[in-house]
């Protein structure tokens, strides 16, 4: 009887299913306000995928903090009220849905091999656009500027190229359009 309306065969998941969203957060540019963005997060045990945090405006002292996270849209939208409550916090914008924007990551990507794997790996670089800034006998250590996707595919290229060590910057990102955030 287990295909009975009445089974627990029937039963729907009603699990909200995560979706990832990059926040884009205006700050003050002050001690501590990091680490009061971090520990909303940490208090409340939601994941920051991808964090990059830098001066934008010298003159008015303040920072955006690029948060790439992922959630339900209940979870989301609970993080976006909590961080507009923080009291250093000029303005939230979610990236993802609110205003469409436009998200870079850059990577440093270093490559060991000789040969056939050098003459590889200097071939995939030109195709990814990836430009050479070292290089000695042995290895190059490439720049990359993509989207995460477009990093990761050069990355899973590299491995059996001689793939030796990857640094990443995070996610950084911002709306389009001739508005300001």
């Amino acid at each position: 009887m287990p295909n009975q309306p009445g089974s627990a065969y029937f039963l729907v998941d009603t699990k909200e299913k995560e979706i990832r969203t990059t926040l884009s957060v205006l700050v003050d540019n002050e001690a501590g306000v990091l680490a009061r963005v971090i520990g909303l997060f940490s208090g409340r045990g939601y994941n920051i995928e991808s964090l990059t945090v830098a001066e934008v405006d010298h003159l008015d002292h303040t920072s955006r903090i690029t948060i790439v996270t992922s959630g339900t849209p209940e979870v989301l939208e609970q993080i976006r009220h909590q961080l507009e409550r923080l009291v250093p916090v000029h303005k939230v914008v979610d990236l993802s849905t609110e205003k469409p924007g436009i998200e870079r990551e850059m990577a440093l990507i270093k490559v060991a091999g000789a040969g056939e794997k050098r003459v590889e790996a200097m071939r995939l670089s030109e195709v990814f656009r990836a430009r050479i800034i070292d290089t000695t006998h042995s290895s190059f250590v490439f720049e990359l500027t993509g989207t995460q996707q477009k990093i990761d595919a050069f990355v899973d290229l590299m491995k059996p190229l001689g793939l030796v060590e990857v640094s990443r910057t995070g996610v950084v990102a911002i709306s389009r359009g001739a508005e300001a955030m």
